[in-house]
């Protein structure tokens, strides 16, 4: 099994153990372990946002997994959790809404007012799982948990924990971009939209990239888009990965390892997690579409400058829990959002037409502007 991982996904997997799989976690084989498997979920996570927007979050996050019982859906205990959310966004909307910087504060009451009695807020959830129709409940739902993602960005102006000094040198991103790729194929084919429409010779991928867990990670990574460096750099693919095929020795310095671990405030630098023993990140690998570094070619305590890859997580090739069997080892630091069905279709030699930093130019720092 494990030389079938290593020829189909030649990504470092010397920290994984044969042992793994004797370990006995309950953490891990739980039913209940809710390790995010959406990109915009993990996201949505990572935001250091109020610590009451948490908890109607986590209670309205609740209803996702209670949507995934197949038959006899508890619609009561779905009612319950949206009422839990609905007391605490009533009881601390005062606290809530004081956390929101004052240039924000007139976008956070018009989305706060929203949430609770607007088309798509809590309420009409409510009445949607009232009629006991999943597909509505699961559009009210999304719709409730984009508001509440867009409340907590408000609440999140920057980091909440101090890098350490000797990182300060590189730069970074203090909260989110958005990075748009234009993929080009290398043989002149075209690639074919899922939802219809005509093939094209290009095509859109983009990737929302996280600074609240990965600041030096995704700071590199966007300021080297900016620089115009993976424009015209080809694309190769394993059975899981597809990888920039560029030369990161051309650049002459190495990130560190970053991992955000889930529940803590800081990342570790330089340290894998320890997936057997329970350790989980943030920014979970075991996504499709997830966009990490790869490692340096000296020491997996560091990431190449440059080259990165997206991950293609298929669970049939997953450990313990649905995990990657490299969960942990590689500094994740965006997922794909838009375009998720373009990454099946690329080939090794396509190539990036163009990579432009969309949005987040304004939370990059650079060492040379301090």
């Amino acid at each position: 099994m494990l030389i079938f991982a290593q020829i189909s996904f030649p990504l470092s997997m010397s920290n994984w153990s044969p042992w793994l799989a004797s370990t006995a976690n309950a953490v891990l084989y739980s039913p209940d372990t809710k390790v995010p498997r959406t990109g915009e979920l993990a996201l949505r996570r990572a935001i250091p946002a109020n610590a009451n927007m948490k908890a109607i979050q986590e209670s309205l996050e609740d209803i996702s997994y209670l949507l995934r019982i197949p038959q006899r859906k508890p619609y009561g205990t779905m009612e319950g959790d949206v009422k839990k959310a609905i007391k605490i966004a009533t009881e601390e909307q005062e606290s809530i809404l004081g956390s929101i910087p004052k240039e924000f504060k007139e976008k956070g009451s018009m989305l706060y007012a929203s949430l609770l009695d607007g088309k798509g807020g809590l309420q009409n959830l409510i009445e949607f799982i009232k009629e006991k129709d999943p597909d509505k409940v699961s559009l009210g739902l999304s719709l409730s948990l984009d508001t509440v993602a867009e409340l907590e960005l408000l609440q999140a102006p920057g980091l909440s924990f101090l890098l350490p000094e000797q990182y300060l040198k590189y730069p970074r991103l203090t909260g989110r971009g958005t990075v748009e790729f234009t993929i080009e194929r290398g043989d002149g084919s075209t690639f074919f939209p899922t939802a219809g429409g005509e093939p094209k010779s290009l095509a859109t991928v983009q990737v929302v990239i996280d600074g609240y867990s990965a600041p030096l990670t995704a700071g590199n990574f966007a300021k080297l888009v900016l620089d115009g460096g993976y424009d015209g750099v080809r694309l190769k693919c394993t059975n899981q990965a597809i990888l920039s095929d560029n030369e990161p020795e051309r650049y002459g310095y190495s990130v560190p390892l970053e991992v955000m671990p889930s529940g803590q405030f800081e990342p570790l630098y330089k340290t894998t997690l320890s997936v057997q023993d329970g350790e989980l990140p943030v920014l979970p690998l075991s996504v499709y579409g997830a966009i990490a570094m790869a490692h340096s070619v000296d020491s997996d305590e560091y990431s190449s400058p440059s080259q990165f890859f997206f991950y293609l997580y298929d669970k049939r090739n997953a450990g313990l829990g649905g995990l990657s069997f490299d969960e942990g080892q590689f500094s994740v630091f965006g997922y794909t959002t838009a375009g998720r069905e373009v990454l099946s279709q690329i080939k090794t030699g396509d190539l990036i037409r163009s990579a432009k930093l969309v949005q987040g130019q304004d939370r990059l720092i650079l060492p040379d502007a301090n």
